[in-house]
């Protein structure tokens, strides 16, 4: 007779693989049919066209070296991050626009490949196990595009990554300050800070909340106070993009042709919903397990801009999960990520009335895959994998630092 978990999990474990199999192949599809992918486009040296982003921070960073505005520059985008990014990457001002991008794609390249393992480690997974994550990692649309960009994504992975380790090991102010740099750097990753809140974990809210400041002060005074307002004037004018790779629900709503603010209405929704979910359980929901992934993801799908790029902060998630015994559902959420954004080409984009709400259906794939993730995160998030302390004024804390995971 087979064990009742075994029974459970086999349908689980068949369509995970049905999954992943319908993902691996639609890649290879892709990319025979769309040669150009972004992999390929990797080497080419157009900074303004392709590695825009990149271009963009570079021109900001070179501005702030001579005195001028870092958000009036040639650049052809306009940058919409905080002024403490433009400081950080001020070492690359001093040389030329594709050396940096060249230098900063292998640092970034790196800083995602240490993030897995450094979060594979803590929780002591398998070395299988952890080499086939990095694979589906290295061969992710999330990860390419974020190369091709020459987006910060891995250092907010880094951060993030950090704080969670910094929680799991019995340290939660140190967390805190870490996922405080994470918002500094992405505004949008605020509601992260709000968890311990939720939890009434007092003093590690005041620490995340300090630390976002903080950091974004310095960046004020060295960028000058001015830069403060600019970033802010530019934060709030800048719409909903009408791009079918941004997967959050304001952008949903942008390409089905309704209000974005009812998009806007439906992730905080999530946002509000996962977090008093995340409260009023708080004393099963491990504050070092998969609940700041999940809220990450809430915060994603409120956003006004969450590219298929975010993905790549929600993998080490995937690795929790991995290490709560749902291998199978992690595996079909890595997968997934591998489908190449040429998926969007092979919807037509003036289909006529009848085929416009498939159309907007399939190029919404990256949207479906977000709301998976966060799914799959919040559901385990009451997953304990030891007993909890309590800590006066913090509780509820982990009492499995450091512990082994299997």
């Amino acid at each position: 007779m087979s064990h009742p978990r075994t029974t459970r999990s086999a349908p689980t474990t068949v369509l995970a693989a049905v999954v992943v199999l319908a993902s691996l192949v639609t890649a290879v599809v892709l990319h025979v049919r769309y040669p150009d992918a972004l992999v390929t486009l990797l080497p080419l040296p157009d900074m303004r066209d392709l590695h825009v982003d990149f271009d963009t921070f570079w021109h900001s960073a070179v501005a702030l070296t001579q005195g001028a505005d870092i958000y009036e520059t040639p650049a052809k985008l306009t940058n919409l991050n905080p002024p403490l990014l433009t400081v950080l990457l001020v070492p690359f001002a001093g040389l030329d626009a594709l050396t940096a991008y060249r230098i900063f794609l292998v640092l970034t390249a790196v800083l995602v490949v240490v993030a897995v393992l450094a979060v594979a480690r803590e929780l002591r997974l398998g070395a299988g196990t952890t080499a086939a994550v990095v694979v589906a990692v290295l061969v992710s649309s999330p990860l390419h595009g974020t190369l091709v960009l020459g987006q910060i994504y891995p250092l907010l992975l880094v951060a993030l990554v950090a704080g969670w380790i910094a929680e799991r090991r019995g340290h939660p102010v140190l967390a805190a300050v870490c996922y405080g740099l994470a918002v500094a750097l992405k505004p949008s990753l605020a509601p992260l800070l709000l968890l311990p809140a939720v939890q009434r974990r007092w003093v590690p809210l005041r620490a995340g909340l300090a630390s976002a400041a903080v950091a974004t002060l310095v960046g004020v005074l060295v960028a000058g106070p001015s830069s403060a307002l600019e970033w802010l004037r530019i934060a709030l004018s800048e719409g909903v993009p009408d791009t079918v790779d941004n997967a959050s629900f304001p952008g949903l709503a942008m390409r089905f042709g309704v209000p974005t603010v009812l998009g806007l209405v439906a992730g905080l929704a999530v946002l509000v919903g996962t977090l008093g979910w995340l409260g009023r359980h708080r004393d099963r929901v491990d504050p070092a397990g998969t609940a700041p992934w999940a809220v990450v993801a809430a915060g994603l799908l409120l956003s006004p801009i969450a590219w298929h790029n975010y993905l790549l902060l929600l993998v080490p998630g995937m690795l929790v999960l991995i290490s709560l015994g749902r291998g199978a559902l992690a595996a079909a959420l890595l997968a997934v990520a591998v489908v190449p954004v040429s998926w969007n080409a092979i919807w037509p984009t003036d289909p006529g009335p009848i085929a416009e709400l498939g159309s907007d259906l399939g190029r919404s794939l990256y949207c479906a895959v977000l709301v998976a993730y966060w799914l799959a995160l919040l559901g385990a998030a009451p997953l304990r994998r030891s007993p909890v302390g309590s800590a006066a004024g913090d509780a509820p804390e982990s009492a499995a630092a450091g512990a082994p995971a299997g």
